[in-house]
């Protein structure tokens, strides 16, 4: 572990044998016997925390606290108290103190506190950083996210909005299909035209026809007048098909002659209307099993398929999190009219902790929650959902120092591909491509560890 430390204490051995000792661990020590001398250096150099001394002659440990509390708040303060004294640590934590240890101190004791503290202030870094880029973001319409996964995404979109072949857009639910759709229109040569988005499947299959081509006076009960279609409605413009792989299969080859002639027969007419329209498709499924279990047609697969923007999980996006949450904080704040300025770290490390199977909008929902519960200017823990504040993260164990505890190759295969499979909700495309096994080699290691995909789909967080 590396920090830089600073140490105030009267007693100059005990300065001497905690540089000595920190020292040999990774730490970057400077001490002073003077807390007034501690304060000038704060103003001159960085820590990541200060270690003091709570009775001293002069400026007590109390008083350097706050005033360091004041000056720095950003660096935490831990405070050494005498062996018992726990109003001596209770007037140093109202003082603004991160954290105190006992005389006579610990080393082993107290690297792990000072370590705790030092990732404690990265974290409020990392908080301070991410509210000052979703203020440089607030009023843009761009995607939020700065992670290298959304990066590459990100470059794909710029390379193709200027073009007109079609795109499909595949991810899971909640990650924000529609917005890159929108992006894309908003950033192309049609951003002038239309920009409509159906939802496949959303609608009847007796009535999707009807909504994608029109209708003619007549063609079924109740169509009194003539109705324009999706298609000619989208003209000049771009229409998304959201949830394609959704699609009713009769449906299918009706709309691959349209995508193919460029025109449009709408139902109970006899002529065709041609249409000028960017198609971009979407899906949460994994569209590719489909086309390979005959569930949704080829031909029309790859005429969707031109281009394939992959949107990652929430889950793969680092500390997007934190920045999302940042973004809906203040989006929140401001249509309640409530004070909630940002994160409290405990708060910032369950975020960062859990899975997120909602994606982005999982956690839209959860900080709209968070900031109408909060008495704070900062979210809690408590004001989190109870699956947010008591998930724990899941992990492979393959290893051990334990005879009786090791695995067979077997095992370990089968436990990792569930994992894997468990990780992308049951989609085997994906779960292939981390794998690194063709989709034959995949279905053969399913059927050989009796490992059911389907089930894995939607996991139980």
């Amino acid at each position: 572990m590396s920090g830089r430390v600073l140490i105030t204490d009267d007693d100059r051995a005990m300065c001497e044998m905690l540089e000595a000792d920190l020292g040999h661990r990774g730490f970057i020590v400077k001490w002073h016997t003077s807390a007034a001398e501690s304060v000038e250096t704060v103003k001159k150099e960085d820590f990541d925390v200060l270690l003091t001394d709570l009775q001293m002659p002069g400026l007590n440990g109390i008083e350097l606290c706050r005033r360091i509390v004041s000056l720095r708040p950003d660096i935490p303060v831990i405070v050494i108290t005498a062996f018992g004294s726990m109003d001596s640590a209770v007037s140093a934590l109202r003082a603004g103190a991160y954290d105190f240890i006992s005389k006579p101190v610990d080393t082993d004791n107290l690297t792990i506190v000072l370590e705790r503290a030092i990732k404690h202030r990265e974290l409020l870094e990392q908080v301070a950083t991410l509210q000052q880029t979703v203020r440089e973001l607030r009023g843009s319409e761009d995607i939020i996210g700065t992670s290298p996964a959304m990066q590459k995404v990100y470059d794909l979109m710029k390379r193709v909005s200027g073009l007109d072949t079609s795109i499909l857009i595949v991810g899971e639910s909640g990650t924000g299909k529609e917005l890159i759709a929108r992006s894309l229109h908003r950033n192309s040569p049609r951003s002038t035209g239309p920009f409509v988005a159906f939802n496949c499947a959303a609608v009847p299959e007796t009535l999707l026809e009807s909504e994608l081509f029109g209708h003619s006076r007549g063609a079924f009960t109740d169509a009194k007048t003539s109705r324009d279609g999706l298609f000619a409605r989208a003209n000049g413009g771009t229409l998304l098909l959201d949830e394609v792989a959704d699609m009713a299969e009769a449906l299918q080859p009706k709309l691959l002659r349209a995508i193919e002639q460029r025109a449009v027969r709408p139902v109970g007419s006899d002529r065709e209307i041609p249409f000028d329209v960017r198609i971009i498709a979407s899906t949460n499924r994994d569209i590719e099993s489909m086309v390979s279990d005959g569930k949704f047609r080829e031909d029309l697969y790859f005429r969707l398929n031109v281009i394939q923007l992959n949107v990652p999980p929430l889950r793969a996006r680092d500390n997007d999190i934190l920045l999302l949450a940042q973004h809906f904080i203040g989006e929140f704040a401001a249509s309640t009219s409530k004070e909630v300025a940002g994160i409290s770290t405990p708060a910032a490390k369950k975020l960062l902790a859990y899975a997120w199977p909602g994606n982005v909008r999982e956690l839209r929902n959860c900080i709209e929650r968070a900031v109408a519960l909060t008495g704070f200017d900062k979210i809690t823990v408590e004001d989190l959902p109870e699956r947010i504040q008591n998930f724990r993260e899941s992990r492979i164990v393959v290893a051990s120092g334990s005879e009786s505890e090791l695995l067979t190759m077997d095992e370990i295969e089968s436990r990792y591909i569930t994992h894997v499979l468990k990780s992308v909700r049951g989609n085997k495309t994906m779960a292939s491509r981390i794998l690194g096994l063709d989709r034959k080699t995949l279905y053969r290691r399913l059927e050989r560890h009796s490992i059911n995909a389907e089930s894995l789909s939607n996991p139980d967080e």
